[in-house]
């Protein structure tokens, strides 16, 4: 496990971290289709807070593409790096992701968040802002729709409809399970639209959530765990 500090220069107040999202956001590269689906490596990042501790533990998991096997994993540790703004939450987890993608021993391929890229209120959530500073194909896929509006994707599996914010798609719902809740995929930096709904599908052959989020909530939560019976994180 890394431990990680906040590194220096980090934002420290809501305007500071705007300014950032507004210079990396015309960064992110939206002409790209991105990796095939089923080849190569594809990565989930997760994080689990302590916030009583001021700690954060991020998990970094490497999937065989193809078998879903798990080939390669890591974490990271360390405090709190920003306070809880809605539309800021980036900022409170990059560093340990940061840390725990950089401990992986081999290239992590695609990596999928657990959260939002372009379904986001400035159109930078965390998958967009790990792919443009890591320059790796990146999207989010979330549990919920978080401001925005859809229609009912049809009840069989794979089945899609847009999630707007106004008229504008920002990603899709995407239906993992027959008549089951549907996941919320957006693009995060290097992957299209439809790209990113197929990686999810065939990342969630089983469940609701894709294999690669369900691993890294799984091994973030173990490491805040250990964290919590370790002496106090400087």
């Amino acid at each position: 496990m890394t431990t990680v500090r906040t590194p220096a220069g980090w934002p420290a107040t809501e305007e500071e971290a705007r300014a950032v999202q507004d210079a990396l956001r015309a960064k992110v590269v939206l002409d790209e289709p991105g990796p095939p689906p089923g080849t190569g490596h594809v990565t989930g990042v997760d994080v689990a807070y302590d916030d009583e501790r001021d700690v954060v533990a991020a998990a970094a998991v490497v999937l065989d593409a193809a078998t879903l096997d798990v080939v390669a994993e890591s974490t990271a540790v360390g405090r709190i790096s920003f306070p809880y703004v809605p539309g800021l939450l980036a900022f409170r987890e990059i560093p340990t992701v940061l840390a725990a993608l950089e401990a992986l021993p081999r290239a992590p391929g695609l990596v999928v968040c657990d959260g939002y890229g372009l379904a986001h209120p400035r159109r930078f959530g965390l998958a967009g802002h790990l792919g443009v500073l890591t320059g790796l194909p990146t999207i989010g896929v979330a549990k919920n729709p978080f401001t925005f509006t859809y229609d009912e994707p049809a009840a069989p599996r794979g089945s899609t409809s847009p999630l707007l914010a106004g008229t504008d798609e920002v990603g899709r719902a995407l239906r993992t399970r027959d008549a089951v809740k549907p996941v919320f995929v957006s693009v995060g930096h290097r992957v299209s639209l439809d790209n990113a709904c197929a990686h999810t599908l065939a990342l969630a052959p089983a469940y609701r959530l894709p294999e690669t989020t369900r691993k890294a909530d799984a091994l973030c939560r173990r490491a805040l765990r250990e964290a919590a019976s370790a002496p106090t994180v400087d």
